[in-house]
């Protein structure tokens, strides 16, 4: 069957349209007229172009963990995939859902893989779950795989929310802030000079360098702005160079706070990857290679993949992960353990959630001492500007007395 997306008129007159299946455009008609619709055009839905139409939009993370649950509940029940397809495009309540969704199952019935298929909508699925479903469909253990993928996705987005929530407070703090020292700039600054410059007395030399910093801002802000945006223009065409970009995320481990942040997020979801995969049944190397393409730093990810060709060579997993010196001991100790025990699965998902435990840990001491300073520093703005208004002022009554 095809998809055939499709504008109609209902029994009020009004103007709908969605997504139908059908084996041909004639066939599709025929089931909106049994619906009550009459069609005003239909027309096959083709995936990759309906995959270039959302892309700027795609599948919420939430509706994709539910997703991927009702997906393995309904493989492990025996339904095939295009079964279980059709069964979610009926289900869906979201239209972008089912419009996804019928074009994942467009790309199935052509001969792709459901790896392969996801891969078309890569804003609604993305890379690592893609490499998560092609190595559960190579090891034939794709509802397992899936099951323990949504609840990975999960855990990943209590996390999302739990940090989001926590950087709120010092979002607001930073926009009010930045507000208030702008406008004090802008508006109040010029006002008070002119006061000062009609009175032609000495000016003390913080009050002089915050006029020069007044009239500096609003004679070049329309020029800063084209700065600014001309910096960050330039430096992500550079980040599209292999090299440069490689750089820059060596550069990102090696910064304190943020590096160690990295580190963590990206051996969490490596270990989770592994431990999924390697409980799923996939070789080590197919596993160590899916989970190469879920690291978002390059650094890691080379890692990983000096690491495969060192296991192809008979090295056991913690000396070749051990070997570039690259994540952190916690994982290679806990992987030796589970090679030596046979429990590699259990292992890898122990190292995940630790590693899961010390990046909340990191973030809420992150978020702790940002709150304060961000606090202090703003408050210290405020006050070299207030103090740069008011000393001219005290000298003047000095003067009068």
């Amino acid at each position: 069957m095809e998809a055939f997306q499709y504008q109609a008129l209902d029994a009020a007159g009004r103007t709908v349209s969605g997504v139908v299946q059908a084996d041909t455009p004639r066939q599709a008609r025929l089931q909106l007229r049994a619906q009550g619709m009459l069609p005003v055009e239909v027309s096959q839905v083709h995936a990759r172009a309906r995959a270039r139409e959302v892309w700027a939009r795609g599948i919420s993370a939430t509706e994709l963990s539910l997703l991927t649950r009702q997906m393995a509940t309904l493989l492990d029940s025996g339904l095939t995939l295009e079964q279980t397809l059709n069964a979610l495009i009926e289900e869906a309540a979201e239209p972008m859902t089912r419009e996804v969704l019928t074009g994942v199952k467009t790309e199935v019935t052509s001969g792709l893989s459901l790896a392969e298929a996801l891969g078309a909508f890569d804003k609604s699925f993305p890379d690592f779950y893609c490499a998560l479903v092609h190595g559960g469909e190579d090891s034939g253990a794709l509802p397992t795989v899936l099951q323990h993928l949504a609840d990975y996705l999960d855990a990943r987005q209590a996390l999302k929310q739990k940090t989001s929530l926590a950087l709120l407070y010092p979002v607001l703090v930073t926009i009010v802030a930045v507000t208030i020292v702008t406008g004090l700039l802008v508006y109040v600054v010029p006002q008070v000079v002119q006061v000062f410059q009609q009175s032609r007395q000495s000016l003390p030399l913080l009050t002089r360098s915050l006029i020069a910093l007044s009239d500096f801002l609003r004679a070049t802000w329309p020029y800063l702005v084209v700065i600014i945006g001309g910096a960050i223009a330039a430096a992500r065409m550079a980040l599209r160079s292999d090299v440069n970009r490689r750089r820059w995320h060596a550069l990102l481990l090696r910064t304190p706070w943020l590096g160690p942040l990295i580190r963590s997020i990206n051996t969490s979801r490596f270990a989770s990857t592994l431990a999924i995969l390697v409980g799923g049944g996939v070789p080590l190397l197919s596993a160590l290679a899916s989970g190469a393409r879920v690291m978002t730093n390059m650094v890691l990810r080379e890692a990983v993949e000096q690491a495969i060709e060192r296991v192809r060579e008979g090295a056991s997993l913690a000396r070749a992960l051990g070997a570039s010196r690259a994540f952190p001991p916690l994982l290679i100790h806990m992987v030796a353990s589970g090679e030596v025990s046979g429990k590699l699965e259990q292992m890898l998902q122990r190292a995940a959630q630790l590693e899961t435990r010390s990046l909340e840990r990191r973030l809420t001491v992150f978020l702790t001492l940002l709150e304060p300073v961000m606090i202090l520093v703003m408050g210290g703005i405020v006050l070299m500007i207030v103090l740069a208004i008011l000393l001219p002022i005290i000298e003047i009554n000095q003067l009068v007395h």
